[in-house]
C-alpha cells in the first residue's frame, strides 16, 4: 500500500470507519477522492460494506450485488457445496438446476460454473418474482460468461413452464424464512436489504414458514425421479423441513448443520 493510500486508510479510521472497511474501500476506490469519501459516507450511514463496494466474492465468483438482491453469505455457500456433491452422486451428464428465489444469481451461477469447470454442460432456470433481482442476476451471467440460462419472473413455481414437470435435476433455494417479529430483532443492516427476501408468513404454526412450505410441498412435482431439492432455511426449521418432505413424499430427507453448528440446509431426494 502506497503512503498515500495509507493517509487514506488512516483519514477513514478517524472518520470511524473499522480499519479491515477502511482499507477495503481504499484499495477498491484508489485514488478517486471523491468516489472514496462517498463511499465512506455510505458506509458510516449503515449501508451494508458489499453494496458499497458493489461486489462481493461467492465461491468461485465475483458476484455484483445491489439492494436489488440479499448479500450473499458463508452458509449459502455451504448449500452449494451440498447441492453439487448430490448432482455429481448422481452422475448426470447434462444436468437441469432450477434457482428459485435466484436473487443475485449466486447459487445457480456458482453451480454453473463449478460443474463447467468440471466439463459438466449444465442448464440453469433462474426463477425471482423480482423483476430487478433478475436483472442483477441476468448482470452476472454475462459478467461470468455463463450463457446456458434461463431467467423467470414467477412467485416460486407458479409461472414456470409446466413442461418442465418431471424434469429438473436439482432445485436450489434460499427463500425467505423470517418472521415479522424475529426481523425487529436482527442486525439493522438487514433494513438495507429486499425485505420480501427475507421476511416470510407463518405456516404450520412456524414462524417464517410459509415460503418454504410451497417450496417442498411442490418441489417433487418438477423433479425427474433421481432429482433432488436442497433448501436452506431458519435454524428451528429442522423438524419443520422434515415434516414437510416426508408428507411430500420424498424417499430420503436429511438436514445439515452449518459451520457454526446449526440447522441450516435440507436435502430431499426423490
Amino acid at each position: 500500500m502506497t503512503d498515500a493510500n495509507a493517509d487514506s486508510v488512516t483519514e477513514l479510521v478517524e472518520g470511524g470507519l473499522d480499519r479491515r472497511e477502511a482499507r477495503w474501500l481504499v484499495e477498491e476506490f484508489g485514488s478517486n477522492d471523491e468516489a472514496l469519501h462517498e463511499a465512506a459516507r455510505r458506509r458510516r450511514g449503515g449501508e451494508p460494506l458489499q453494496y458499497v463496494l458493489g461486489h462481493w466474492p461467492f465461491r468461485s465468483l465475483d458476484l455484483d450485488v445491489d439492494e436489488r438482491a440479499l448479500i450473499p453469505r458463508p452458509e449459502t455457500e455451504e448449500l452449494v457445496s451440498l447441492a453439487l456433491a448430490e448432482l455429481l452422486r448422481v452422475e448426470v451428464r447434462e444436468p437441469c438446476i432450477m434457482d428459485l428465489g435466484c436473487g443475485s444469481g449466486a447459487i445457480g451461477l456458482a453451480l454453473l460454473d463449478e460443474l463447467r469447470a468440471r466439463q459438466v454442460a449444465a442448464t440453469l432456470v433462474a426463477v425471482d418474482e423480482s423483476l430487478d433481482a433478475l436483472a442483477l442476476a441476468r448482470r452476472n451471467a454475462r459478467k461470468h460468461d455463463l450463457h446456458a440460462v434461463s431467467f423467470v419472473h414467477s412467485s416460486w413455481f407458479d409461472d414456470v413452464d409446466p413442461s418442465r414437470h418431471g424434469r429438473v435435476d436439482l432445485i436450489v433455494a434460499n427463500p425467505p424464512y423470517v418472521g415479522d417479529e424475529e426481523f425487529e430483532g436482527l442486525d439493522p443492516v438487514l433494513r438495507h436489504e429486499p425485505r420480501d427476501a427475507i421476511v416470510a408468513p407463518d405456516a404450520r404454526g412456524v414462524t417464517g414458514f410459509a415460503d418454504l412450505e410451497v417450496i417442498i410441498t411442490q418441489a417433487s412435482t418438477w423433479l425427474q425421479p433421481r432429482g433432488v431439492l436442497v433448501c436452506e432455511h431458519a435454524s428451528t426449521h429442522r423438524d419443520a423441513v422434515l415434516a414437510a418432505a416426508r408428507s411430500a413424499r420424498f424417499s430420503d430427507a436429511r438436514d445439515f448443520d452449518d459451520l457454526a453448528g446449526r440447522p441450516r440446509v435440507l436435502v430431499a431426494r426423490r
